[in-house]
């Protein structure tokens, strides 16, 4: 397979030219992308500034405001967060700079300059079995223990971003938890804050580059996040889309926010309280699309459990979830998730 290097986009026509002919062909005629959502719509907004200057009754509006949302959407944003402007745009500065490097040295980790574990860069998806199950997009997934460690290495304008980032955003993913398990009554519990820790969670900065087969594919297939909770930065190009009320809806970007949407992991501990919901990213055919993630993920030992007396959810270990989802996504090219640990499952 003649595969150029030097380019900085992956090669997904050439890696996975069998899947795109079976199209061409008709050999895989259930493999229709259904992009197009019912409407766009704006997600629930939460203006967090209640939280610091507001009264009494402001900031318990607020918290109300975040499990209302966390329970009927799964999905929500946030406005003054405490995250610099400047950071966030900084973040997508050099977003762009390492997604722009040749795909060889991408592949090697070497552009990051920072103490990264093999294997970060990942791109497509190596288990798709049908073009529904392709992603048209790369990543470098950045666990903060690795962010950690730079310090000791050479710090480039990159690391020093991505610490500051991951900095910021991890106080506000631990203040937004504890809203949400205040909610189930669990004030003053340090549970979420014990088992996850900085070595624990994890950044992901996402492209999703122009796609000449954007009726083919998803930017981001189907799926739910294997976390507690999701904080999202994204740019102002659109194709998040998340499913509300049995519905594809769009969600409309907002230059001012961060996207907050909630995990399997919280959706078990909440005994189904707390909803973790479907979304994707749709392709492209004419702009990149940016965003960086932070996930607030607990250690592999971690147990899962409701402390509810007629419990939704069998009691498992984060690895035991991670374990399973891989072994569905191996086998099937896709992630089952909570339902395999039903108790009446």
């Amino acid at each position: 397979m003649d595969i150029n290097l030097s380019r900085s986009e992956p090669p997904f026509e050439q890696v996975y030219k069998n899947l795109f002919l079976g199209l061409k062909n008709n050999t895989h005629q259930h493999d229709q992308v259904q992009t197009t959502a019912i409407e766009s719509k704006d997600l629930p907004l939460v203006d967090l500034a209640r939280l610091v200057g507001g009264s009494e009754e402001a900031r318990e509006s607020c918290k109300r405001e975040i499990a209302k949302a966390s329970k009927e959407w799964g999905f929500f944003q946030v406005v003054n967060h405490g995250i610099p402007s400047y950071i966030l745009e900084e973040m997508t500065r050099e977003q762009k700079k390492v997604f722009r490097e040749p795909f060889k040295k991408k592949m090697s980790d070497n552009c990051m300059n920072m103490s990264l574990s093999p294997g970060t860069y990942r791109w497509g998806t190596p288990s798709a079995k049908c073009l529904t199950q392709l992603s048209w997009s790369e990543a470098f997934h950045i666990p903060l223990t690795d962010i950690s460690s730079s310090k000791t290495h050479h710090v480039n304008n990159l690391s020093s971003t991505v610490t500051q980032f991951a900095t910021t955003v991890s106080e506000l993913a631990d203040k937004l938890a504890n809203i949400l398990a205040e909610n189930l009554g669990h004030k003053g519990s340090s549970f979420l804050k014990e088992i996850c820790l900085p070595s624990t969670c994890y950044l992901r900065m996402n492209r999703y580059p122009q796609c000449p087969k954007y009726s083919d594919v998803f930017g981001l297939m189907p799926h739910t996040d294997s976390d507690f909770l999701t904080i999202l930065y994204q740019d102002q190009v659109g194709g998040l889309q998340l499913v509300k009320d049995g519905r594809w809806i769009e969600v409309k970007p907002n230059p001012d926010a961060l996207i907050v949407n909630i995990g399997d992991l919280l959706q078990a501990w909440s005994n189904g309280v707390y909803k973790s919901v479907e979304h994707r990213v749709v392709a492209n055919p004419k702009v990149e699309r940016l965003s960086v993630a932070y996930f607030l993920c607990p250690s592999y030992d971690a147990i899962i459990q409701s402390f509810n007396d007629a419990p939704l959810y069998k009691k498992f270990s984060f690895r035991e979830y991670r374990q399973q989802v891989q072994a569905d996504v191996t086998q099937l090219g896709y992630k089952i998730g909570l339902p395999r640990f039903l108790t009446c499952g």
